[in-house]
């Protein structure tokens, strides 16, 4: 199907969905890919993961980019090639990219800022698996569904964080805290604390079809 939804997050940053509706083949044939994301691609043994990929590109083209845009640095983090700093060069426009998908859903964020975004599907696992990850207060005196909801927020904040800083040792129940929050705010503070420094974020999150998008600004 065309673009699902196209969410603003503020004048800097707009998400743009996919929902994964078409087969492989129909995917692939609108897409355009170098070589390195077609041996990438080929490499994939999961029919589904090949169309999420295939589906972050058909977001790219909508956006006025193709595939040959699109460069990963040594730490696997996407950019834009009219945002990357090379090396050699102080030069780098202020668009960045984030990527994310989760089974039916693909999702770019494209920012005057450095942003994460994570997209995750609501399910009961997260409930299960929540005290690996977060601090379980953030759950006292909510439906069995709104749980499943914030904790499925918290992971996204965690992830979007991982994504802006892209640090090798970040640990999610160690290092990332939320500060209090409602479903209703779509939004709150988190921080990272980290290298023996605190880092403050903005969170932005908004349901969507029985997923939850998460986005992450640093302060």
């Amino acid at each position: 199907m065309p673009l699902f939804k196209t969410i603003f997050i503020n004048n800097d940053t707009t998400v743009f969905l996919w929902k994964i509706t078409e087969d492989y083949n129909e995917l692939f044939r609108q897409v355009l890919l170098k070589d390195s994301s077609l041996a990438r691609l080929e490499g994939m043994k999961s029919e589904s993961h090949q169309k999420a990929f295939l589906s972050v590109r058909m977001l790219l083209q909508y956006c006025g980019y193709t595939d040959f845009d699109l460069i990963y640095d040594e730490f696997g983090k996407p950019h834009l090639k009219d945002t990357f700093q090379h090396p050699d060069t102080s030069e780098q426009d202020e668009k960045h990219i984030s990527i994310s998908h989760s089974f039916d859903f693909a999702a770019i964020a494209l920012s005057n800022q450095n942003i994460g975004i994570d997209i995750e599907q609501v399910k009961e696992k997260v409930l299960r698996i929540a005290p690996r990850f977060m601090e379980m207060w953030h759950l006292e005196n909510l439906s069995e569904a709104d749980q499943m909801k914030k904790a499925t927020v918290i992971w996204g904040t965690k992830e979007a964080i991982f994504k802006v800083k892209n640090e090798v040792g970040i640990s999610f129940p160690d290092h990332i805290f939320e500060k209090p929050f409602t479903l209703s705010d779509k939004k709150c503070k988190a921080e990272l604390h980290f290298n023996s420094c605190i880092e403050n974020f903005d969170i932005f999150f908004e349901e969507a079809n029985n997923y939850m998008l998460v986005c992450a600004f640093q302060s």
